[in-house]
């Protein structure tokens, strides 16, 4: 038996307890990089399959194999909610105010049932499986926590491999979704405009300076910055998710703020257009009588997928699924690659890497709303997959 088959075959026998570890997570989420009841759950699990484990960064990492015998790959998997509070109607939904609405809870799933098939194999292992259980990825700090903890020494990474699930797409599930090379995603950063405006009575608008409608101009102003300010064709955007100020609608308030989000491919787009926000931020609250404080926090750099390590993922995803079921993102998604940011960043731009993507839910079957929606839900019947592409990777990357 080949080990595509074999490793097929021992993952569509883990498929109900995939399913079961999925939604014991998607019912219990944490948020951030505190996951105590989390990481105690995966070093459970672990512990189980006879796989010591220990807490890095927030997070748990595991070896499987013996890296005398080669060469080590790291596996990914991240474990945190979002801050979203819950309407899917499942009967496994999360109560409070988090929610597993990125999919965190199926990427631990599978790459705990990668643990189990490559532990059954370990002798086999030409070298070692490095797993990495990461905290904090939808504030952009866990992986950056993992690694300067460790997470890529004793042993040493050679290389590493992440799958990220996707639902709400017009395609079936189990499919690998093969983002471009090169830059995969995009490098956020996020911006606070505290705008100093001067409180007044409403009826006396011109004793005041009014930081509302500072904040509406700058609102305007930050749109021409994509559009007229970056070349055609090149990908940036600059999104605001916030916008405060004032209680009465009597009252011209003191004070107003801004929050948004600034995503770059280029660096040199990336510090131009820090250096023009802040311009523009102090220019428009200048114009009209008041003052900015701009706040800007570079977040993550672009994840970067090494060309060798991508196509490897190709190879290796159509020798245990088929041809067939191995896509371009580029089908589904613009320029092939993510408008959303991923903090396995951190570890591609220290070894070669490779982010995958895999359908788990069709918009035509009922799965329509995609992630960071209180509705984002998964098609769970194809789990196995994903546990069986985590194991087969790292099988034949240390096999090559």
């Amino acid at each position: 038996m080949t080990d595509s088959v074999k490793i097929f075959k021992m993952a569509e026998e883990l498929q109900e307890k995939l399913v079961q570890n999925r939604r014991h997570l998607h019912k219990n989420p944490e948020l951030f990089m505190e996951l105590p009841k989390t990481v105690q759950f995966v070093q459970d699990k672990l512990a189980e399959l006879g796989i010591e484990s220990k807490k890095i960064g927030g997070g748990v990492v595991a070896n499987i194999g013996d890296p005398a015998k080669g060469r080590t790959i790291l596996l990914r998997g991240d474990m945190d909610a979002l801050p979203i509070e819950e309407e899917t109607g499942l009967p496994f939904s999360a109560t409070g105010k988090a929610m597993h609405a990125c999919g965190h809870d199926i990427h631990t799933s599978l790459l705990l049932g990668a643990a189990e098939i490559l532990k059954s194999m370990e002798n086999e292992l030409p070298g070692n499986v490095k797993l990495m259980f990461q905290p904090g990825e939808e504030v952009l700090s866990g992986a950056k926590a993992m690694v300067k903890e460790g997470v890529l020494e004793n042993p040493q990474v050679d290389a590493a491999m992440m799958i990220h699930v996707f639902s709400g797409m017009n395609i079936e599930p189990g499919k690998v979704l093969v983002p471009k090379e090169g830059a995969a995603s995009m490098a956020p950063d996020e911006f606070h405009i505290n705008i100093q405006g001067k409180g007044g009575h409403g009826a006396m608008p011109h004793t005041a300076v009014d930081p509302l409608n500072i904040a509406a101009h700058t609102h305007i102003a930050l749109q021409e910055m994509i559009s007229r300010e970056i070349k055609p064709g090149e990908k940036a955007l600059c999104v605001i998710g916030h916008m405060s100020g004032g209680e009465a609608g009597n009252v011209v308030p003191d004070k107003a703020k801004i929050i948004g989000v600034i995503r770059t491919m280029d660096p040199n787009t990336r510090e131009f257009l820090k250096e023009r926000l802040v311009q523009i931020s102090k220019g428009v609250a200048s114009t009209f009588r008041g003052e900015a404080d701009v706040e800007y926090t570079i977040q993550c750099p672009s994840v970067i997928n090494d060309p060798e390590m991508r196509q490897k993922g190709i190879d290796f995803a159509k020798e245990i699924f088929g041809e067939e079921d191995v896509l371009p993102l580029d089908g589904y998604m613009d320029d092939g690659m993510l408008s959303g940011s991923e903090d396995f960043s951190f570890i591609s731009e220290k070894v070669p890497s490779f982010m995958s993507i895999m359908s788990m839910g069709n918009a035509a079957d009922g799965y329509e709303y995609s992630h960071h929606h209180p509705k984002t839900d998964f098609d769970e019947k194809m789990f196995y997959r994903g546990a069986a592409y985590y194991a087969y990777y790292a099988m034949r990357w240390l096999q090559e």
